[in-house]
């Protein structure tokens, strides 16, 4: 197990949600509040080392919502690119692991993290999600896997390391990730359900 209050948080919220079209599918609307905010809202108990939101051109103010801000402001703009600046950081805070999360997957939740974390036996560790099928972010990497993530290229980012490493199942449906607006239209297609019993029971 490697514990939260060692871990570094890194959200990567820097995609150029080029199957979206020409609108941030980070700042749509879903219950409420911004997409990208929901994965902060569950895992703001967590008592981590520290939270950073890697960014690129979106408007939502993860500052007021307890993260160091870093813009990835690489020509490349791809997924390596973010991990790169996030896992520098962490690095640079002597942290015992990091934790790499999606902010285009709203349903996340920190009972998972926790999972994963619990998994998690060592400096070398690799621990991914996996809906039962393939393995996928949220993930954990210990602090001896930092050179290989600063070494990545492109955007596959860690898929290989992933892969790899061990995995911990969670259900699907937590582990949507946004990248259509067909997506999110799935997505909230899965919640009305919930709302229409609410407003039956009032």
């Amino acid at each position: 197990m490697i514990p939260a209050n060692r871990t570094v948080l890194i959200l990567l919220a820097a995609g150029r949600s080029r199957r979206f079209g020409d609108s941030d599918k980070l700042e749509q609307e879903f219950l409420h509040q911004p997409l990208a905010f929901h994965v902060v809202t569950a895992l703001e108990d967590m008592p981590f080392l520290a939270r950073f939101a890697i960014t690129s051109g979106t408007k939502l103010d993860f500052a007021r919502r307890g993260y160091t801000v870093i813009a990835n402001e690489s020509v490349e703009g791809d997924l390596s690119s973010s991990l790169r600046l996030g896992v520098a950081a962490a690095r640079d805070l002597d942290a015992d692991a990091v934790v790499i999360a999606l902010a285009d997957m709203p349903r996340v939740t920190a009972g998972h993290l926790y999972n994963l974390l619990d998994a998690a036996d060592g400096p070398n560790a690799v621990v991914a999600s996996s809906d039962g099928v393939q393995p996928r972010p949220p993930a954990v990497f210990g602090a001896d896997q930092f050179s290989a993530l600063l070494a990545l290229e492109g955007d596959s980012g860690a898929r290989d390391m992933v892969l790899g490493g061990k995995h911990v199942v969670a259900p699907a449906n937590e582990l949507l990730d946004v990248d259509t607006p067909e997506d999110l239209d799935y997505l909230r297609a899965l919640v009305r359900p919930i709302r229409a019993v609410e407003r039956r029971s009032d």
